[in-house]
C-alpha cells in the first residue's frame, strides 16, 4: 500500500506547487470530503488540452500540468493522483481505451481516429474501496461542447457518460488496461508513436493547435 501513498516520477506528490495546490483545496472534516474538493479542483481549474508535446514526458506529470494550467487526462489524473496522496488518501493511475464518438473534426484529423488508448483516470481507495475518479474534462469545456460535466461524490465511480446532453453517442469503453502506482510514461509514448504519428510528430508545434 506504501506505493499509493508514496511520490513517484510523475505522480510527483512531493513537488512543492503539488503540496501547495493540495493544502489549497484539500477540503473537508474526512478524507471522502477532502477527495471530493480535490477531484473539483483538477477538474476546472486545470484546462483540459490534448494538443501537447508527447515527444517529451512532460505532459504525464502532476506538477508540469499543475504549472501549465493545462493537461490531458493522463497528466490531470496524476495531478489528481499525487494530490490526493498529499492528503494522506491512498491513489493510483488507472487506463482504459475510449471511443470519442464526438470527438472535434480537428482532433480527429490530427489523430486519425476516434480512438482514445490510454485514457487515464484517478483511482482513490475511499472507505474501504477503490472508487474511480475521472477529472479529464472542466466544466467551461463541457458547456461548449455541451456534454455532461463528470460529477464525483467519492462512493460511487465517476466515469465518462455513454450520451451527451442531447442523447447523442459519447465515450464507449473499450479495453481496461489496468491500474498503477505510477504512469507507465515511456509504455504510453511508444503507443502514440505507433497509433498516432501525425498527433506525435508536432512535437513542440502542438503548442500552436488551439481545443475548446
Amino acid at each position: 500500500m506504501n506505493e499509493f501513498l508514496a511520490p513517484g516520477r510523475y505522480v510527483d506528490s512531493a513537488h512543492p506547487a503539488v503540496v501547495d495546490f493540495c493544502q489549497k483545496n484539500s477540503q473537508g472534516k474526512d478524507a471522502r470530503e477532502r477527495a471530493v474538493s480535490l477531484y473539483y479542483a483538477v477538474r476546472d481549474r486545470i484546462r483540459y488540452n490534448p494538443f501537447l508535446d508527447f515527444s517529451t514526458d512532460a505532459p504525464f506529470r502532476a506538477s508540469q500540468c499543475l504549472v501549465a494550467g493545462e493537461g490531458f487526462c493522463v497528466g490531470k489524473a496524476a495531478l489528481l493522483a499525487a494530490s490526493a496522496r498529499v492528503a494522506g488518501i491512498a491513489a493510483r493511475v488507472g487506463f482504459a481505451d475510449v471511443k470519442n464518438h464526438l470527438t472535434t473534426a480537428t482532433l480527429r484529423a490530427r489523430m486519425g481516429t476516434d480512438l482514445f488508448i490510454y485514457h487515464g483516470f484517478t483511482e482513490l481507495l475511499l472507505e474501504g474501496k477503490w472508487i474511480k475518479a475521472t477529472p479529464a474534462f472542466n466544466l467551461a469545456l463541457c458547456q461548449r461542447f455541451r456534454v455532461k460535466p463528470l460529477e464525483f461524490d467519492g462512493r460511487e465511480d465517476s466515469i465518462f457518460h455513454p450520451f451527451d446532453e442531447e442523447d447523442r453517442r459519447h465515450m464507449e469503453y473499450l479495453r481496461l488496461r489496468g491500474s498503477y502506482a505510477d504512469v507507465p510514461a515511456e509504455e504510453i509514448m511508444q503507443a502514440f508513436r505507433t497509433t498516432y504519428p501525425a498527433l506525435y510528430g508536432l512535437g513542440s508545434a502542438a503548442a500552436k493547435e488551439r481545443f475548446g
